[in-house]
C-alpha cells in the first residue's frame, strides 16, 4: 500500500510500571523520598579515594587548575559490582566504567519492581534510552599508561556500551541508544522511549540516566568558568544563589503503552502524558539559557498532552540554583503556565538538585522520580536553601511559590499533573508531564530489591569471596485469610540470600495483612529465578 501525508502516532500515553535508582544519600527510591521527606542535604565532602581535594581546593577559580569547593554529591560505595552475575569475565570489570555497572544493576532492580523477570525478555522488542555524558573513567585508564590498556578497554569505556551492554546481558531486540545532551540527556531518552512506544518500534522500555565522577577535570574546568557552588549548596530560586553542585546517580524508569499496562495487570506508578524536545538555537551565548526556546518546549508538551498550563499543580524545574538560570526559567514557566490559573492554585515550584545536586545525564531521572514519589504519597517535599526570593524575578507579578516546606498534594476529583523539566548547557531542552494513574496503584509497592555481593571494589578483584551467613528462614508468612502464602527468594549468593532475608522481613514486619497475596505472587512470578 502507498502511504501519503503524514503518520499519526498511535493515542495514548505511556505508563511508568516500575523505577529503581542509586542516588546521593540514597541506596534505592524508598530511601531517596526518605531524605526527601525529612528535607535532608545529601552533600558531602568529596571522597579520599576520588581524588585529593586538597590538592586541588583553593579559594579561587582563576589562581591555577584548581577547583574552588570540597563538596559534591556522591555515591556510597560506587565501585562494589557483582561481575560474575552480569557474566563479566574478571579481566573485562577491570575496564569495566562504573556507569555501565551501575545501569545493570538499577535496570535489573527496576524490571524486577514492575514485575518483570529480566530474564524472560531475551528477544523481545524492549528498547533501551541512556542518558550518559560523562567520560571519566576513560581518562582514568588511560592515565595509567598505554600497558594497562587492553583489548577490553573500548567496550568498558565507550559511552554508547552503556546502553549496548544491557541490551546484551538482557537480550533485547529493541533499539539500544546512549543519548548525550548534557544536563538534559536522560530527560531526552525519556522522551524518545515515549515516541518509540506510541510509534509501535518497541513494546516495552528501559529509560535510564547515570553520572559517576571520578576524575576532577570536568571539576577544575567548571570551576574556571565561575559555575560551582564554592560552599556545595544549591540554592535554587534564593537570593544567595551562587551556583550549581556536581552529583552523581543511576535512574531507571520501566515503560509501556498504558493501553498495554492495563492489559498486563501492571500496577501503574505515573502517566506521561506527554513530551517535547527542542533546542535553543543562536542565542547570546552558546551556554546562555533561552526562555523563548523554554516557552516553546514547555508549550508543545502541553499540546501533545492536550491540557491547558493552568491545570499543571507543580513543576520540578531544572532549578540549578544559578543567577543567571532561575530567572530565565522561572519567567518562561509562568509566561505558559500561568495564565487562566485560579487564584487559590499557585505554581508550585520546587528542584531535587536541591538536596542531591546536580546529576548532570542522570538528572532527569532524578527530578522524574522525585516526581513520582511525590504522587504516590501525596505530598510534594521541601526545596532547601531557600533563604530569600531571588530579586532578579518578578515575584509580584507571577503567582508562583517555591516549596520551602512540606506540601499536601492528595489525590482530589481532578487529575494531580506535574511539569518536569531538563536544559542541556548547550541548548537542548525537554519537558515532560506527569500525571496520576488512574486508577490509584494497588497492590503490594514496594518490594525488597536485589542484593549485590560481587567482590571487586576500586574495579579490581580483591580476591574476598562473599561470606556464607547463616541459613535463611522459611519463606513463608501467614495470609489475609489465616492460610499460609509462599514467598520464594532467591539470590546469585548465600550471602546476598541472608540479606534478602533480612529485607523481607523487615518489609513484612509492617505489611498490612491484605498486601500479603499480591506480594507473595510478585515474589513468584515477578522475579528471576537465580541459584541460592
Amino acid at each position: 500500500a502507498t502511504v501519503t501525508g503524514t503518520v499519526a502516532l498511535p493515542a495514548g500515553p505511556a505508563a511508568i510500571v516500575g523505577m529503581a535508582g542509586r542516588f546521593p544519600g540514597a541506596d534505592s527510591v524508598e530511601e531517596l523520598w526518605d531524605l526527601l521527606r525529612s528535607g535532608r542535604d545529601a552533600v558531602s565532602e568529596v571522597p579520599p579515594h576520588r581524588w585529593s581535594h586538597r590538592t586541588f581546593h583553593t579559594a579561587g577559580p582563576d589562581t591555577g587548575p584548581r577547583i574552588t569547593t570540597d563538596q559534591g554529591g556522591f555515591l556510597r560505595d560506587v565501585a562494589r559490582f557483582d561481575a560474575g552475575f552480569f557474566g563479566v569475565p574478571a579481566r573485562e570489570a577491570e575496564n569495566l566504567d562504573p556507569q555501565q555497572r551501575l545501569l545493570l544493576e538499577c535496570a535489573w532492580h527496576a524490571l524486577e519492581d514492575a514485575g518483570i523477570d529480566p530474564k524472560g525478555l531475551a528477544g523481545t522488542r524492549t528498547g533501551v534510552f541512556v542518558g550518559v555524558s560523562n567520560g571519566d573513567y576513560a581518562r582514568v585508564l588511560a592515565g595509567a599508561g598505554v600497558d594497562r590498556l587492553d583489548a577490553y578497554y573500548s567496550t568498558g569505556t565507550a559511552l554508547n556500551a552503556v546502553a549496548g551492554r544491557l541490551a546484551y546481558v538482557l537480550g533485547l531486540a529493541g533499539p539500544a541508544l546512549a543519548v548525550d545532551t548534557a544536563c538534559s540527556s536522560s530527560l531526552v531518552a525519556l522522551h524518545l522511549a515515549v515516541r518509540a512506544l506510541r510509534s509501535g518500534e518497541v513494546d516495552a522500555a528501559i529509560v535510564g540516566g547515570v553520572n559517576v565522577i571520578v576524575d576532577p577535570l570536568a571539576s577544575v574546568a567548571v570551576s574556571r568558568a565561575h559555575m560551582l557552588s564554592p560552599d556545595g549548596r544549591c540554592r535554587t530560586f534564593s537570593a544567595d544563589a551562587n551556583g550549581f553542585v556536581r552529583s552523581e546517580g543511576c535512574g531507571v524508569l520501566v515503560l509501556k503503552r498504558l493501553a498495554d499496562a492495563g492489559r498486563d495487570g501492571d500496577a501503574v506508578l505515573a502517566v506521561v502524558r506527554g513530551s517535547a524536545v527542542n533546542q535553543d538555537g543562536s542565542s547570546s551565548g552558546l551556554t546562555a539559557p533561552s526562555g523563548r526556546a523554554q516557552e516553546q518546549v514547555i508549550s508543545a508538551a502541553l499540546a501533545e498532552a492536550g491540557v491547558d498550563g493552568a491545570a499543571v499543580d507543580f513543576l520540578e524545574t531544572h532549578g540549578t540554583g544559578t543567577s543567571l538560570g532561575d530567572p530565565v526559567e522561572v519567567g518562561a514557566a509562568w509566561r505558559v503556565l500561568g495564565p487562566g490559573r485560579a487564584a487559590d492554585r499557585p505554581l508550585r515550584l520546587g528542584s531535587v538538585k536541591s538536596n542531591i545536586g546536580h546529576c548532570e545525564s542522570a538528572a532527569g531521572m532524578a527530578s522524574v522520580i522525585k516526581t513520582v514519589l511525590a504522587l504516590r504519597h501525596g505530598t510534594i517535599p521541601a526545596n532547601l536553601h531557600f533563604a530569600a526570593p531571588n530579586p532578579h524575578i518578578d515575584w509580584t507579578g507571577m503567582d508562583v511559590r517555591v516549596v520551602d516546606a512540606p506540601v499536601p498534594w492528595p489525590r482530589t476529583g481532578r487529575s494531580r499533573l506535574a511539569g518536569v523539566s531538563g536544559f542541556g548547557f548547550t541548548g537542548t531542552n525537554a519537558h515532560v508531564l506527569l500525571a496520576d494513574p488512574a486508577p490509584a496503584p494497588v497492590g503490594a509497592r514496594p518490594l525488597p530489591g536485589p542484593v549485590w555481593t560481587g567482590p571487586y571494589r576500586d574495579g579490581l578483584p580483591n580476591g574476598t569471596a562473599p561470606q556464607s551467613g547463616t541459613a535463611p528462614p522459611n519463606g513463608t508468612t501467614d495470609g489475609a485469610a489465616g492460610g499460609t502464602l509462599l514467598v520464594p527468594l532467591s539470590a546469585p549468593s548465600p550471602d546476598g540470600l541472608c540479606r534478602l532475608v533480612e529485607r523481607w522481613r523487615e518489609r513484612l514486619a509492617d505489611c498490612p495483612a491484605e498486601e500479603l497475596p499480591d506480594l507473595a505472587a510478585l515474589a513468584g512470578t515477578g522475579r528471576a529465578l537465580l541459584p541460592y
